[in-house]
């Protein structure tokens, strides 16, 4: 799949989703905007495509970073306890800081789903039994683990509604001043993309690159850091997308092999194609209502993830 089909297809598709809605708005209304359509325009429909994109190409490329550091095709943020972490953060951030400012939340998110990050990369070291399938599902039980810590705090203290309004992954609300936070992601993918072949070098194990002149401890530490940060500010925005980072960098390395710099580019347009299809629909599906992009995603993905498994065990990898 060459990068200007999947950029093809997203300014297709980009163009499409921003005269989708309740409000009325045609190609040929750019001609002569009234003051309501302009406004729609810029605090509704183009807050909500900038972040759509953002999102699925930040989640997708974390996920891809995760996977080569971990060595494992099935570790992401959904399967590594990473969104669990940011979203336990989230929640005592409300709990300590009541009028805690957005810069604040995504601090204490951010810290708590690196953490949650390094305690699962931990694990995984003491794992003797390193099947591919096996190391996901243990991170889905150490996510598990948080999350019933979580939602037990906020039963504690009368945040359940909260939390689950909170973080149910939804683009219906973004508008133009509570979706910046998103921007945090742009300079992470950047160093992302400078460090790509020390992530690729990473990946072969530490023994490997320490051979090779890596400091490994080092180059393992800011994968982590990114891929956390990435995930602190989209379920901040926009709450929690299952199964992005899982999927996406799979199908890619698919048809474009293991080469993480070569597929960094790739891994971030899929994202954001299949996040902007997945909205698309949601918004379609029960129109004048629309479904939230984290179910959309899930039901989605969810049947990818199964086909990926299905597909390793064809080829018995």
């Amino acid at each position: 799949m060459k990068l200007r089909y999947l950029a093809t297809a997203l300014i297709i598709l980009s163009a499409v989703s921003v005269f989708i809605g309740v409000t009325d708005l045609s190609p040929t209304d750019l001609l002569s905007l009234t003051e309501d359509q302009r406004e729609v325009l810029l605090i509704s429909r183009i807050p909500r495509l900038i972040s759509i994109l953002i999102a699925g190409a930040s989640m997708s490329i974390a996920g891809l970073i995760m996977q080569q550091l971990s060595k494992n095709k099935f570790v992401s943020p959904t399967t590594a306890g990473t969104l669990d972490s940011a979203r336990f953060g989230v929640l005592v951030s409300l709990m300590v800081f009541t009028a805690a400012s957005p810069l604040l939340k995504i601090t204490v998110s951010f810290a708590f789903a690196l953490l949650g990050t390094v305690i699962f990369m931990k694990i995984l070291e003491k794992i003797k039994f390193k099947d591919p399938v096996f190391i996901p599902l243990v991170g889905l039980m150490f996510g598990s683990i948080i999350d019933s810590m979580a939602t037990f705090l906020a039963y504690k203290n009368d945040l359940i509604q909260n939390m689950t309004s909170f973080m149910q992954g939804d683009f219906s609300m973004i508008m133009s001043g509570n979706y910046e936070l998103l921007y945090v992601s742009i300079p992470t993918l950047i160093i992302a993309y400078f460090y790509a072949s020390k992530f690729t070098i990473a990946g072969m194990g530490e023994e490997f690159a320490k051979n090779l002149g890596l400091n490994y401890r080092q180059v393992v530490n800011i994968g982590l850091i990114i891929s956390a940060l990435v995930t602190s500010s989209v379920v901040l925005s926009v709450g929690i997308i299952p199964f992005l980072g899982l999927i996406i960098p799979n199908i890619v390395t698919i048809y474009q092999g293991d080469h993480l710099k070569n597929n960094l580019i790739h891994t971030a347009l899929l994202g954001a194609l299949f996040v902007l299809v997945c909205d698309i629909i949601g918004r379609l599906i029960i129109y004048p209502y629309e479904i939230p992009i984290n179910l959309t995603v899930g039901v989605i993905g969810s049947a990818i993830f199964i086909y990926l498994l299905l597909r390793r065990k064809k080829y018995g990898l």
